[in-house]
């Protein structure tokens, strides 16, 4: 057996696990095992790539391994389920970043070998692909930025935004035909990366920090584009295979995004939805109300007195790294015989899965966390929904206002619970930047503070009553 057929075999393989892997991914319970396939897969296409084409010896593979590996496990353990989101946004600009640079070298080896000159359509890919990694590469780093909040949240857009980024693109998508034409162009490349660097920038620049989750998803899916086209060029079927795979499973996220929000992609992208923050600013202009508010002591004699509970987890809850308190509060009601649930909306934290990855972080059962069509069947029969940090996704408005940016986006229907217990630092607006008028209900109290120690309080109480 040839080192071709090995490598074709380690590729048909790396294959089946990257399509396995990413099947786990779907469910809460399976995800776990199924990135780790996932990402046996990819070290199976990496050691056979490098084994078989003799690009490196035996001890740099090696090296290569254990250094990113060790960097790898460094980000895992220090990073806080907090900075995750923007942990996946670093990750996507490094991607982007590799694909355009290996597009970049390919087109050198191109450009300085005469007899390779004529490969017209691999050098337009390469130009392509340059243009879709480095656009990848800023445009991360602007959506990870602004979920750190090195930079605002809100939108901000160049004049005339979006006919600027179409004239910028159709000019990289013209220099990569005559890139194609005159592979000895180098300055074309140089263009091309320039303008990919720019629009990254000017595409991510104009979308409001609420809808960063989509954003993230959609440069997911970029990188593996910008992975799938490199691997073209270099005519290696893994990289295809990996890139088509993450590019489409990108694409069907964003969708999933999209719909849970019932937005367009469009809308997302140039609607310019948003404020600075998710609780911290002031509420939206309109007439002021009064809410009742509630102290964590008489939340918990509340709590007691229920059968159902349903707690409804929002980034406030992972700012807070209430997830622990949370897991504790949910052992102390179901001692009492109170039946606890959790109501997971798609678009809760700062990227999909994020209150899923939380509350797994605290062990919570995963036949708990229930997701937002069947939380909504048992809302009329629950006692007492617990909100914790979360504001346009338990926003009423969202049913009825058509003025509203958040209107027809599917919500958890809290509101229609017995009582209502809302967790918040502030009485301050969401992503969307409009007042939620569950806070105002009859049946809503509010508990101001930090939601770890506001729950803290909460489970003490209960301690003392039971």
């Amino acid at each position: 057996m040839n080192l071709g057929m090995l490598q074709n075999l380690a590729y048909l393989a790396a294959a089946i696990l990257f399509i396995l892997g990413i099947k786990k991914l779907s469910s809460p319970k399976t995800a776990r095992s199924g990135n780790g396939m996932a990402a046996l897969g990819m070290l199976v296409a990496i050691v056979a790539t490098l084994m078989t084409q003799n690009m490196l010896s035996l001890p740099w593979i090696i090296g290569g391994l254990v250094i990113g590996a060790g960097i790898g496990s460094f980000l895992a353990t220090r990073v806080e389920m907090t900075s995750m989101p923007q942990l996946v946004g670093a990750f996507n600009a490094f991607g982007g970043l590799a694909s355009g640079l290996v597009a970049c070298s390919e087109f050198l080896g191109v450009a300085g070998d005469p007899t390779r000159s004529h490969v017209t359509s691999s050098t337009v890919i390469i130009g392509i692909g340059t243009l879709i990694g480095l656009l990848t590469f800023t445009g991360s780093f602007i959506a990870f930025a602004k979920l750190q909040g090195i930079i605002a949240g809100r939108p901000r857009a160049l004049p005339a935004n979006e006919a600027v980024n179409a004239v910028l693109l159709l000019a990289a998508a013209g220099l990569s035909i005559y890139l194609g034409l005159n592979p000895d162009q180098t300055w074309a490349l140089g263009a091309i990366a320039a303008i990919a660097l720019v629009v990254g920038i000017t595409l991510v620049m104009p979308i409001g920090g609420a809808d960063m989750p989509v954003v993230v998803s959609l440069l997911n899916s970029y990188s593996g584009l910008a992975a799938a086209a490199t691997g073209f060029v270099l005519g290696n079927s893994a990289l295809i295979v990996s890139g088509a795979l993450v590019g489409a499973s990108g694409l069907i996220l964003t969708a999933i995004m999209c719909k849970a929000m019932n937005r367009s992609l469009a809308n997302v992208l140039f609607a310019r939805v948003g404020s600075d923050d998710g609780g911290g600013g002031a509420a939206a202009d309109g007439p002021q109300k009064q809410a009742r508010t509630m102290t964590p002591e008489d939340a918990a004699l509340l709590m007691q007195t229920a059968r159902k509970v349903m707690i409804i987890p929002g980034y406030g809850l992972a700012v807070a790294q209430a997830q622990h308190a949370v897991r504790d509060l949910t052992d102390i009601l179901e001692k009492e015989g109170i039946e606890v649930f959790f109501a997971i909306h798609p678009v809760a934290g700062r990227m999909p899965g994020h209150m899923n990855v939380l509350l797994a972080e605290a062990n919570i059962d995963y036949d708990k966390l229930y997701e937002i069509e069947q939380a909504n069947s048992e809302a009329s029969q629950t006692d007492v929904s617990l909100v914790l940090g979360a504001n346009d996704v338990v926003n009423p408005a969202a049913r009825y206002d058509k003025s509203s940016p958040i209107y027809g986006m599917p919500i958890i229907d809290c509101d229609k619970t017995g009582q209502v217990l809302i967790v918040k630092r502030s009485m301050g607006s969401g992503y969307a930047g409009v007042q939620n008028p569950l806070f105002f209900n009859d049946n809503s109290s509010m508990v101001l503070g930090d939601a770890k120690k506001v729950l803290a309080e909460i489970n003490e109480a209960l301690k003392e009553n039971a």
